[in-house]
């Protein structure tokens, strides 16, 4: 094409200028959607005496899928067959508001820190009116088969968690959720209780929110240097959060996980499924004793939960394999929509002018606790990080070596 100084100018066709917009449509599509999971045991080839790297078996090949169609297949069993024996699928004529629910809760809680009690519980108390305690006790309880298919599929798929914080957070949320269901559950009233849980989690989505604002951050994949400080610390994290579960359900996931993150400065693709695995063997603790040790789940409860089983054993095994190729950025999106919703609902409902200034004061307060806890952690890892990433010195030389390139010489060696 020739341009009005008269010079020829070649312009480019549309068609060109795509492969090139598509490319960077893609990039953002992988980093944010597309980014993967740290696994413990990498996919990889056998080697051979040959020297020649074999293809993976099939369960390595396909491990992800598996750790998903494993529980799904064992609780569908077993749902299916007291289905037919108590005549289950009757139930949804009258009991489906929860199944619908937990479609979107479950595949959440295996998706992020928070458990499925984080959608249960506020649904429940805030738009079907049902009481705290139900709430509470729903939450455990399907919990206690969601996040444990969420948490097989972890395992399974070789998913990096800290281990440590599971057996130190376990042993203090069990003693919580124990004296929380036994003594402060009866402290407390209906209209209390939403207001803490509508505070905690709104103080949980300022950590994160914290965590995600906060440049240069280095991350590690377990807990640096462990301690016998850093294991009380963990202790006490699973003695609140057992407390926290004890009246809305769930709550060591997301003390840990702000634990995790803040104070130890561990990453968050390490730090979620821990926190999965954690909620799934304090539900199961909760769950016990509600009803073999108190004997005190409503029937109604036991009718929604019937009917919500085989939703979460495959909602929450499905979101944890979405978490897995998720960036943290949209993880944290989805728990700032959520918590969003939740307080906005709170509000909705009109709730006692002291009940919202308590509860304004609670997130302040805890506010200024994450922060504190965030610059102590940053504090201890500016003052550990050298020593560990510090490389271990090189072997000494034992030959003397000449390289020569464009007549420089450089000299190794005694």
């Amino acid at each position: 094409m020739e341009s009005k100084d008269g010079r020829l100018r070649l312009e480019l066709p549309p068609m060109v200028r795509c492969p090139a917009e598509k490319r960077q449509n893609m990039g953002f599509f992988r980093k944010y959607f597309l980014q993967g999971q740290e696994l413990v045991k990498p996919l990889r080839g056998v080697r051979h005496e040959s020297e020649t790297i074999s293809k993976p078996s099939f369960v390595e090949r396909n491990r992800k899928y598996i750790g998903l169609l494993i529980p799904f297949l064992f609780m569908h069993t077993v749902w299916w067959t007291l289905a037919f024996r108590y005549n289950i699928l009757e139930r949804f004529k009258t009991y489906y508001e929860m199944p619908i629910t937990m479609i979107f809760g479950a595949t959440v809680a295996g998706m992020t820190s928070e458990g499925g009690g984080a959608v249960a519980f506020p649904v429940m108390t805030l738009l079907l009116h049902f009481d705290a305690r139900q709430a509470r006790d729903f939450s455990l309880m399907i919990q206690s088969c969601g996040m444990t298919s969420a948490a097989f599929t972890i395992m399974w798929m070789g998913i990096v968690i800290e281990w440590s914080a599971i057996i130190l957070c376990t042993l203090g949320s069990t003693v919580g959720i124990i004296i929380g269901l036994t003594f402060v559950d009866e402290l407390l009233t209906g209209a209390e209780k939403k207001m803490l849980f509508v505070a905690i989690w709104a103080s949980f989505a300022l950590s994160l929110w914290l965590l995600n604002h906060e440049q240069h951050r280095r991350t590690y994949d377990r807990i640096q240097n462990m301690t016998i400080g850093k294991g009380s610390v963990l202790l006490a994290t699973g003695f609140v959060g057992g407390l926290c579960s004890a009246f809305a359900g769930s709550g060591v996931d997301i003390c840990s996980f702000s634990m995790l993150t803040l104070l130890f400065r561990v990453s968050e693709k390490t730090a979620t499924p821990t926190s999965v695995v954690l909620m799934a063997a304090n539900t199961c603790v909760g769950f016990f004793w509600r009803q073999l040790i108190m004997t005190a789940v409503d029937p109604v409860v036991w009718m929604h939960f019937s009917t919500s089983v085989p939703v979460v054993v495959l909602c929450a095994p499905l979101g944890s394999l979405l978490a897995s190729h998720f960036h943290r950025l949209v993880l944290a999106s989805f728990v700032y929509i959520l918590e969003a919703l939740a307080l906005i609902g709170f509000l909705a409902t009109r709730p006692d002018l002291h009940l919202v200034l308590i509860g304004a004061g609670i997130i302040c307060c805890s506010l200024g606790f994450f922060l504190g806890i965030s610059r102590i952690g940053r504090y201890y890892d500016d003052i550990y990080a050298p020593a560990i990433a510090m490389p271990s010195p090189p072997a000494p030389y034992k030959t003397r070596t000449v390289v020569h390139f464009s007549d420089v010489h450089d000299f190794r060696g005694k």
